[in-house]
């Protein structure tokens, strides 16, 4: 009972859209109807601008610290802890306010890593930059970058769980991005670009359009 309290109320906190309020909010407007159509940071600076992403950006990365504390303070077992920050996950993935529909888990999983192994949390972020400095594609960093969390959560000796929640966790996010694998081998996919706060968001064969 005590695993289903902490998977219900985490889901529940996972599911918030906060890019959609956040841009409601803001602007006035939906996101998914523009850019990538996504609710995450990465959409809400290109449509909304910084300051409204870092806010998604915050938000986000609080629904995976909730979750994990969720499951500490009803449990406080690492393995209830870890129920928390997937059910948080797959909240935000799949939000019971959206149709079941949401982001791709990116941020949501970096609240929860960061509570749960801060060392791996620092690698992992470092590659995620260095991969958007590079390339200017958000959405190949956070596939790699969550494609090298297991193996780091491993050379880095953590708890057998938390390698089990990262093969998890990357699994959620490389799945959820599988729209933006097929823009890539398209050459299609949307670049982050400076945004001025303006309602925007073509895709590169688009924006090479005459």
């Amino acid at each position: 009972m005590d695993y289903l309290l902490i998977v219900i109320a985490s889901y529940l906190i996972g599911s918030i859209p906060n890019g959609l309020i956040v841009g409601k909010l803001t602007k006035g407007v939906d996101i998914r109807q523009f850019g990538s159509k996504n609710i995450g940071a990465t959409n809400a600076y290109r449509i909304l601008g910084p300051w409204p992403a870092c806010a998604v950006l915050a938000t986000d990365i609080a629904k995976g610290i909730a979750g994990v504390y969720i499951g500490q303070v009803i449990l406080g077992t690492p393995l209830a802890a870890l129920a928390g920050g997937i059910a948080a996950i797959a909240g935000h993935n799949w939000s019971a306010f959206l149709g079941f529909k949401g982001g791709r888990g990116v941020a949501t999983a970096l609240g929860v890593i960061a509570i749960l192994m801060p060392k791996v949390t620092g690698v992992v972020f470092l590659v995620w930059v260095a991969i958007v400095y590079c390339t200017r594609y958000v959405s190949l960093a956070s596939i790699v970058a969550a494609a090298v969390a297991p193996p780091l959560i491993w050379l880095f000796g953590e708890r057998t769980e938390y390698l089990y929640f990262g093969l998890v966790a990357a699994l959620f996010v490389i799945v959820r991005h599988r729209p933006n694998i097929e823009r890539l081998l398209k050459g299609e996919e949307l670049k982050i670009k400076r945004s001025d706060g303006t309602i925007t968001g073509q895709t590169k064969k688009d924006s090479e359009k005459p």
